[in-house]
């Protein structure tokens, strides 16, 4: 072997590992950072996002975040990221009973992205503290029902005359009964810091951030950020990490397209689809199945039933 061709290899071998040792780095480097900001952390802030109408279904979901956070040892703190309007009577009050458990063990900070009206409201109540936008809603404190009273056709035979077929009486003082102990709850536990009066409170308006903040609702305005700096404050931590705990996706199709000799072709996938689907026919709104029968007898019960 000649001498230039050794000065070759040698120059070659001093490259490829030059290139080897850039590569392991950017490999290793985050992950070595990751285990260096793992090992100061003290502590961790989980985020329970509350989203949509409150039914069941999510209330189960977010009961389901909340115990993982009392049980496990490494979460040290909650945020609740709330953006819903309410919902049902029945899960808004297991929603206010798990954050009340939860609040009994850890710092619990609520950040209002968008709207925490009526039922979401009530459930983010037990919060050591709520934050919210300047575009955020909030309030809404109270309940709506039917009034009416739905004969019950002769063909059903009844053990007694109330059976299945309560007065329109009846429901106002079940509607006004709910209605007190929603109100009871905002004054028990935003009573030191509300401006307003009981009956104020009752009259189940709805307010924007900055006078949500001003009248007691609210105790801030500030991002998720924000209460996510709050909740590791008052669980004592001054680094911590953060977990996120989205909802599953529930939504329905999405498409895309793909060109080939000249040709658009538009596929559409969505869930329980193997794989994309060519959508060989033309497209129109209506066409795509975005239809979940699950949520849809939610949407009738929310319209039938009271809301809280």
């Amino acid at each position: 072997m000649s001498k230039d061709t050794s000065a070759a290899s040698a120059r070659t071998l001093f490259v490829v590992a030059v290139v080897a040792a850039v590569l392991v780095s950017a490999v290793l480097a985050p992950l070595a950072y990751d285990a260096a900001q793992s090992a100061q952390s003290e502590g961790t802030v989980s985020v329970v996002t509350i989203s949509g109408t409150i039914t069941t279904s999510t209330v189960d979901g977010v009961s389901e975040d909340l115990r993982e956070a009392r049980t496990n040892e490494s979460i040290r703190a909650v945020v609740l990221k709330v953006d819903s309007g309410g919902g049902l009577v029945a899960p808004s009050e297991r929603l206010y009973l798990e954050v009340l458990r939860t609040a009994e063990q850890m710092p619990v900070v609520a950040s209002v992205q968008g709207i925490g009206a009526s039922g979401a409201y009530y459930g983010m109540l037990p919060a050591d503290e709520i934050y919210v936008l300047s575009s955020s809603e909030v309030g809404s404190v109270g309940v709506i029902g039917p009034g009416g009273t739905v004969p019950v056709p002769d063909s059903i035979i009844r053990t007694g005359p109330d059976k299945a077929q309560p007065t329109a009486e009846d429901r106002r003082r079940t509607i006004e009964s709910l209605k007190r102990q929603f109100v009871g709850r905002v004054m028990e536990h935003r009573g030191e810091e509300l401006s307003l009066s009981r009956e104020e409170v009752a009259y189940a308006k709805t307010y924007l951030g900055p006078e949500a903040a001003s009248n007691g609702y609210a105790d801030g305005i500030g991002a998720l950020p924000t209460a996510i700096d709050r909740a590791a404050e008052l669980a004592g931590m001054e680094n911590y990490d953060v977990v996120r705990n989205e909802p599953p996706f529930r939504g329905g199709f999405f498409l895309f397209a793909t060109e080939a000799n000249n040709r658009t072709t538009v596929y559409k996938q969505g869930p329980g689809m193997a794989g994309p689907v060519p959508v060989t026919q033309p497209l129109f709104v209506d066409e795509i199945a975005n239809h979940d029968p699950q949520l849809a007898s939610y949407d009738t019960e929310v319209q039938h039933n009271a809301s809280a």
